[in-house]
Formats: structure tokens, sequence, C-alpha cells
């Protein structure tokens, strides 16, 4: 039995679902703050559930939020093992899932905001099958220097930032983008003018026509 659960929106048309798109919230929200994305986007992917998990824990700084991982110590050690076992719980999770709907990693997309674009990124690349695609708004590739031994698939990628973000610089985004690019992975990248650690409609738009073209490849 997972230990995530949270929002769900069934596809559109009442159909089983034929595609499964897993959106991954940011430090101290909870699966409510990113499932509103859902509605925005299933007229283009009529056929997809989508599934908006609370992260694992209680937000340290936020007791009514979630977080994947705990990074108030500041300790690298310690964020890594957190990471680590996040990565675990949100893996199990995608195999429940993808299971109970008979669906397999090619059916598969990640939408991720800020902590959770980096579980996202890190998830992603690591399992053994390639999903379809991840959306990564606001985020950083964690331990950037590990990857190119942890890669194990390469979806194709679209990282978005703000470029007035004070929470995470959208350097983090240029700069993952150029190491993933350094990988061979199929990764873009776009920055919102005038946006600040939120999703501009800009933003949207862009990541909702990605995942549109990637689907029907």
């Amino acid at each position: 039995m997972s230990l995530l659960n949270g929002p769900v929106l069934e596809p559109q048309d009442s159909s089983k679902p034929a595609k499964i798109i897993i959106f991954c919230h940011g430090y101290g929200a909870d699966g409510n703050d990113l499932i509103g994305l859902a509605n925005y986007i299933q007229p283009q992917l009529p056929d997809a559930v989508f599934l908006s998990p609370n992260a694992p824990e209680k937000c340290g700084l936020n007791p009514m939020g979630y977080q994947w991982f705990d990074f108030q110590s500041g300790d690298p050690a310690t964020i890594w093992k957190g990471v680590l076992n996040a990565a675990d719980t949100l893996n199990n999770y995608i195999d429940e899932q993808l299971q109970s709907y008979g669906l397999s990693d090619d059916n598969l997309a990640l939408i991720g905001f800020s902590q959770g674009t980096m579980m996202s990124l890190h998830v992603g690349l690591r399992r053994l099958n390639s999903m379809r695609a991840i959306v990564g708004f606001s985020g950083r590739l964690i331990a950037p220097e590990l990857l190119k031994n942890d890669l194990k698939s390469k979806p194709p990628i679209y990282l978005i930032h703000g470029d007035v973000d004070p929470m995470v610089p959208y350097q983090e985004t240029v700069d993952a983008e150029k190491k993933l690019s350094e990988l061979s992975i199929d990764v873009q990248a776009h920055i919102s003018p005038n946006t600040q650690h939120s999703i501009a409609q800009d933003g949207l738009e862009i990541a909702i026509k990605f995942l549109t073209e990637k689907f029907s490849t």
C-alpha cells in the first residue's frame, strides 16, 4: 500500500485511462496545490488520469503542508539521504499506479514544481524504463555531479522558470539544461519574464503543448 495519496482527476471521457500524469508539489504545499493545472491540460489529453499526491513528510516549516525531504539542516549528507528516501517512496507510488491502471512508463509523465521538480528529475532519470515526458517548473537538478553514473533513462524534459524567482534562482534551470544536454538528454528550457516563484501563463501553455506533442509521438 502506498504511503502517498492525494487528489485525483479522472479522464474527461470517462474511459479507462490511457495515460497517467503525476504532479509533484513544492515544499510546504500539498497535492491540492497543483491538481488545478489538470483542468487546463485535460482538454488536450482527455484520456489521462491526473494524480497529485501529498509528499511523504509533514513540512518542518509549515505543519499544514508536506515536504519530499528536509533541507533545513543544510547538511548535504542528511539532505541526500532524504532525497533517496523520498525517491524510493515516489518510485513505489509510480509502480503501484502503473500496475493499477495496467500501463507502462511510456504512458507516464511527471510535472513538478520547485522541490517537486527536483524529485521528478531525480526519479525520472533513474528509472530503468523511460517515461514519456517530464515538465519541471522553478526547480533545480540535485547533485548533478552524480547523474552521469546514475543515469538509466533519458525522457524528454522541459524546464520552465521565472526570471525573478527569489526562492530558486532561474540560473538553476539554465545550469540544469546545460548539464542534461551534456548527457545527450532531450531537454528544453524557457524563462518566463517578470515571474517569481510561480507558474506564468506562458510557461503553462508551453508545458501543455510539450506534453500534447510527446504523447502524440
